[in-house]
């Protein structure tokens, strides 16, 4: 199925959870926060959650800087 993540389209298995979605653009484990159609999903859900056909993923990371 076609999503699109951070505003590229992606192809994903069906089925394919948003913890699997963001194991697969981020090695980060902490400071991620994960949006499904403008909806945070919160982190307790992101295994339980699956992603649909045309669903729009969007995944922040918190970057340290000064």
């Amino acid at each position: 199925m076609k999503v699109t993540i951070n505003g590229a389209a992606h192809e994903v298995a069906e089925g394919t959870t948003v913890a699997q979605a963001v194991r697969n653009l981020t090695p980060a484990t902490t400071g991620v926060a994960v949006a499904v159609n403008d909806e945070v999903v919160t982190r307790s859900s992101w295994e339980t959650t699956a992603l649909a056909d045309q669903d729009r993923i969007e995944v922040l990371t918190a970057v340290q800087g000064g």
